[in-house]
């Protein structure tokens, strides 16, 4: 089974919830239906994620603007609590861009 993870703007804060069902066929609306909220007791409670709770918490459906929504991810329930890798870009080193650019100007004087 599928969730989806809505990235969003609401009251100049950035919002993330989970869902089960998603609708993108409203031409101008986001469609979040069947949130899903993390149910394990914590230790260290994060404010900002008990905001989010208190607010959306008893919702069944919201739509939100296609303009507030940043970012929207599909992924299965069973991925959930798997961590994603970062990655990195590589810059290249110094040495190299010398030699690109010396070969660059031998070219074209010749």
């Amino acid at each position: 089974m599928s969730l989806y993870r809505v990235n969003f703007k609401w009251k100049k804060k950035e919002i993330q919830l989970t869902a089960k069902s998603l609708d993108l066929t409203h031409p101008y609306f986001v469609s979040i239906k069947d949130l899903v909220f993390s149910k394990e007791q914590k230790i260290i409670i994060n404010p900002s994620e008990e905001d989010v709770i208190r607010r959306f918490g008893n919702s069944k459906h919201l739509m939100i603007p296609f303009q507030a929504v940043s970012l929207i991810e599909e992924f299965s329930e069973e991925t959930k609590g798997i961590k994603v890798m970062q990655f990195t870009i590589i810059e290249d080193d110094e040495e190299d861009q010398e030699e690109a650019s010396e070969s660059d100007r031998r070219d074209t004087s010749t």
